[in-house]
C-alpha cells in the first residue's frame, strides 16, 4: 500500500466528522435556533429548512467542478486541497459564533467552496498514489477511504446533536470546526509521501476537448444525470427524515433519541454493510450473473425507490393521529444504506478508471455534480411546494410518494443505459485498457 494512504483516510475521517457534524444538525438548528440581530428566535418553516438546506448541499457538490479544474490545471492537488481547506475552516469559525440568517449564510458559502472544492481533488489523489505494481490494492485503498467517511460521519452524527441540545450552537458548530483544523494538520504532515501529478496548465484545456476525453464525459454523462435522482432521495435521510423523526417515538434500546441522532445508523450500518457485500452478496450473486459497476448501480436504484416506500408509510401513520416508533424509519436507513453500497462506493470508484489520465479531478468533479444536480432537483421541489400561509402543497405521505415515483422512473430507464455503455479503464502511468460492457 503507497505510504500517502495513512494520511489521506485519517484526513478524510478528520473532515468527514468536520462536515457531518455540522449537517447533521442543520436542519434543526434552522426550526429551532435560528434568531435576528436582536437574538429573537427567526426559525425557518420545514419547507423552507429543506429547501435551504438542499440548496446548500448542491452548492457543495457543485464547487468541485471549480476545484478540479484549479487542481489540474494550474495548483495541483495538494495546494488546492491546502488553501480550500483554510476557507473552509472559516466557514465552521462564522456559524460557531454568528447564529443569525447573515452568519448561517456566510459560513455555508465558506464550507460548500472549501469542501466542495476539495472533494474531486482528495478522492482523485487517492487513486494517484496507485500505478500498474499495485494496482491491484485500489479497491481496497477505496473502501478504506470509504470506511473513513464513515468512521468520522457516525462519531460525529452521533456527538454534535449531542452538544447542541446540551451546550447550544456555538459548542455544536465549534467542535467540528477544530476536526477541521486537525484534519488539514494532518493533510499537511503528509506532504513529502504524496505522489504529486503536475498541473497541465493551458494544456489541460486542450486535453479536455480532446477527442478522447470528451468521449469519456460523453460516456458518462447519462450515468450521472440519472445517479442525480439518487442523491435526491438520500439526502433527504439529513432533512425530510429528520424532520419526520420529530413526530415519531424515538425510543430505541431504551433511550431516547434525539431527532438528528438517528442517522448515526447510515454509517456505522456502512461499515458493516460493505464486507458484507464485499465479501458475501456481490461473490455469491457473480456465481450466477456478472455484477458490472453499472448492473449494480441500477440494482441500488431500485432499493432506493423502497426506502421511500417506507416513510410514506411512516408518514401516513403520522397523518392518521398515529405514533409510529423509530424502528419503522430505521428500516427505512437499512435499506437506503444497502442503496449507498451499490451506488455510492461503485460510482466513486468507477468515475477514477473511467476517466482519461490528464482529467481524473475534472471527472471525480462531474461525478459530484451529480449529486449538485439531485439536491438543486430537492430544493426546488421544496421552494415551488410552499404556499403563501406557510403550509405544503405536497404534504404528509403525498411528499414520499412523489420522489418515490420519480426515482422509480429513473432506475427503469437506467438499465437502457447501462446496457449500451461501454467500460473503458484509464490509470496513471498505463495504456488504455478496454475491458467491455457495462
Amino acid at each position: 500500500m503507497p505510504p500517502a494512504i495513512p494520511y489521506l483516510v485519517v484526513n478524510e475521517a478528520a473532515e468527514r466528522f468536520s462536515y457531518y457534524g455540522m449537517r447533521a444538525i442543520l436542519v434543526i438548528f434552522m426550526t429551532d435556533y435560528l434568531v435576528d440581530r436582536q437574538g429573537m428566535l427567526d426559525v425557518m418553516s420545514e419547507a423552507e429548512a429543506r429547501a435551504y438546506f438542499h440548496l446548500f448541499a448542491s452548492a457543495v457538490y457543485f464547487f468541485p467542478l471549480f476545484g478540479a479544474l484549479v487542481a489540474d490545471a494550474f495548483w495541483g492537488k495538494y495546494k488546492t486541497i491546502i488553501s480550500l481547506s483554510i476557507v473552509y475552516c472559516m466557514g465552521h469559525l462564522a456559524l460557531a459564533i454568528d447564529h443569525t440568517r447573515l452568519g448561517l449564510a456566510v459560513g455555508l458559502t465558506c464550507i460548500a467552496i472549501g469542501s466542495g472544492g476539495i472533494k474531486p481533488c482528495v478522492s482523485a489523489n487517492v487513486g494517484d498514489q496507485f500505478s500498474p505494481m499495485n494496482r491491484h490494492l485500489l479497491t481496497k485503498a477505496f473502501y478504506w477511504f470509504y470506511f473513513a467517511i464513515n468512521l468520522g460521519a457516525g462519531i460525529s452524527t452521533l456527538l454534535t446533536p449531542w452538544l447542541l441540545h446540551h451546550y447550544g450552537p456555538h459548542v455544536a458548530f465549534g467542535v467540528p470546526g477544530l476536526l477541521m483544523l486537525l484534519a488539514t494538520w494532518v493533510f499537511w504532515l503528509g506532504r513529502w509521501r504524496y505522489a504529486h501529478i503536475p498541473p497541465k496548465g493551458s494544456a489541460f484545456f486542450r486535453e479536455l476537448w480532446a477527442p478522447e476525453s470528451r468521449q469519456a464525459m460523453l460516456r458518462l454523462a447519462p450515468v450521472y444525470l440519472f445517479v442525480a435522482f439518487f442523491w435526491s432521495l438520500y439526502d433527504q435521510t439529513a432533512s425530510a427524515w429528520v424532520l419526520q423523526a420529530k413526530q415519531m417515538d424515538r425510543m430505541w434500546l431504551g433511550i431516547e433519541w434525539l431527532p438528528s441522532q438517528i442517522q448515526v445508523v447510515n454509517p456505522f450500518l456502512i461499515l458493516v454493510l460493505i464486507p458484507i457485500f464485499s465479501y458475501g452478496v456481490y461473490p455469491l450473486v457473480e456465481h450466477y450473473v456478472v455484477l458490472t459497476p453499472l448492473r449494480k448501480i441500477s440494482t441500488g436504484f431500485f432499493i432506493t425507490v423502497l426506502a421511500f416506500v417506507i416513510s410514506a408509510h411512516i408518514e401516513t401513520q403520522i397523518v392518521a393521529g398515529g405514533h409510529p416508533n423509530i424502528r419503522w424509519q430505521l428500516l427505512a436507513f437499512v435499506i437506503m444504506t444497502a442503496a449507498e453500497v451499490m451506488v455510492s462506493i461503485t460510482c466513486l470508484e468507477f468515475s477514477y478508471t473511467q476517466a482519461p489520465k490528464a482529467m481524473k479531478s475534472f471527472v471525480m468533479a462531474l461525478f459530484l455534480m451529480s449529486v449538485s444536480l439531485g439536491n438543486a432537483f430537492t430544493s426546488a421541489v421544496n421552494y415551488v411546494i410552499q404556499a403563501e400561509d406557510g403550509t405544503s402543497r405536497l404534504a404528509g405521505p403525498d411528499y414520499y410518494w412523489f420522489f418515490a415515483g420519480i426515482m422509480l422512473v429513473a432506475a427503469i430507464l437506467f438499465i437502457f443505459v447501462a446496457y449500451t455503455y461501454h467500460e473503458r479503464t484509464y490509470l496513471q502511468d498505463e495504456q488504455l485498457e478496454p475491458v467491455g460492457r457495462g
